[in-house]
């Protein structure tokens, strides 16, 4: 029998929290699920057959910069995005609009779209709904997500507002283009993205809006740009409740651990973030017992394994004082491994919150691991 082109199975709740399976052509992800970002087609310091191994369902491939580099109608000569780059599963593709407010003094925002200036080399491109939707065809992405306007948590409410409402009516021609998409329509799926920041009133017109036009998930987008975990629990409390229960909830962007057992608790279904990548190159891991820096001097003489509770190949093959070595020497080695243990870890926190909500232990589960994960500052 053919794999459904989307489907959404809640088999579990605890509480405001759900876990369950989206079924897809390429594979089933399990949910709550945690993307490894794969910015430019790539997992950084890790191969496709090794993310999988960690535990990955879906990865997260970056609409801004591969239409920059090597180029979107490139990657679709080559057999897209899936083929290019090995990975054979499911593949989420932003949409570019984070990429639009970081690079902000490079780039005009008019209804068309962004008209911005490339930071690889200054050449001028526009980027709206349609060309998104154009770009995540030609890659050949399995979730797809709409375009929209992010802009701070600190901007007036009235430029908040404004920017929601534009983002609405991009949403809307993103539907409009996504469906126009042919046979990548058929066997993908689109997603629109909530905005409105820290008020819960344009969180509300904006669900409205969305759920008018009616997508196959929904994001909750403009959080994790530096508002603080409070004001971000504060929105969970109730973004998540102003979508459809019966389709995913995508939290963009999240997060550190603690972040994304506060956000399974609320509701939330799927995350990504480039947290656990980023820091392994940069000798942070996480671990049951708080972050740890491995480039402490500390470290130097230390035997013991980063984890003992980790079964990656970093902690059951090495010691923490080779990892310190390796790290301090700039190795490209060491950036491997501690890559590896940080997307395990994600993935082993992951199923242990599935099981917790299957067993309807998730509260016990989550206020003991934050007691063991706060309780320490280990470097």
């Amino acid at each position: 029998m053919t794999a459904p082109r989307f489907s959404f199975s809640i088999s579990a709740t605890d509480g405001a929290a759900r876990t369950g399976a989206i079924a897809m052509r390429r594979g089933t992800i399990r949910t709550p699920a945690f993307m490894p970002v794969g910015t430019a087609g790539s997992v950084k310091a890790m191969k496709p057959a090794d993310v999988r191994r960690a535990g990955a369902d879906i990865i997260l491939g970056n609409t801004y910069h591969l239409m920059l580099r090597p180029g979107a109608e490139r990657v679709a000569r080559l057999g897209g995005l899936h083929a290019f780059s090995g990975w054979e599963r499911p593949i989420l593709t932003d949409s570019g609009g984070y990429q639009v407010m970081s690079l902000s003094a490079l780039s005009k925002v008019t209804e068309e779209g962004v008209a911005f200036k490339s930071h690889l080399d200054g050449s001028r491109h526009m980027l709206g709904p349609e060309r998104s939707m154009e770009i995540q065809r030609l890659l050949g992405s399995d979730i797809v997500m709409a375009f929209d306007e992010l802009v701070p948590t600190t901007a007036t409410r009235e430029v908040q507002a404004a920017a929601m409402e534009r983002s609405m009516r991009w949403a809307r021609r993103s539907r409009t283009a996504f469906d126009a998409g042919g046979d990548h329509a058929a066997g993908a799926a689109l997603f629109g993205i909530q905005q409105g920041a820290l008020d819960e009133t344009l969180r509300r017109a904006s669900a409205d809006a969305l759920l008018d036009i009616g997508f196959d998930g929904y994001a909750v987008g403009g959080l994790a740009v530096g508002e603080g975990q409070a004001a971000m629990f504060g929105v969970l409390d109730y973004a998540p409740g102003q979508l459809d229960p019966a389709r995913p909830r995508y939290l963009m962007g999240v997060g550190k651990p603690d972040d994304i057992v506060g956000a399974v608790e609320r509701g939330i279904d799927m995350f990504d973030c480039v947290l656990p990548t980023r820091s392994g190159r940069n000798g942070q891991a996480f671990t049951w017992d708080g972050p740890l820096n491995i480039r402490n001097a500390k470290f130097a003489e230390d035997g013991a394994p980063l984890d003992a509770d980790c079964g990656c190949p970093a902690c059951t093959g090495w010691s923490r004082a080779y990892l310190h070595h390796l790290v301090r020497s700039g190795e490209m080695l060491g950036a491997m491994l501690m890559t590896e243990h940080n997307l395990t870890f994600y993935q082993a926190l992951m199923q242990r919150l599935r099981a917790a909500i299957a067993d309807g232990r998730l509260r016990s589960f989550a206020e003991g691991f934050r007691v063991r994960y706060g309780r320490t500052a280990s470097g």
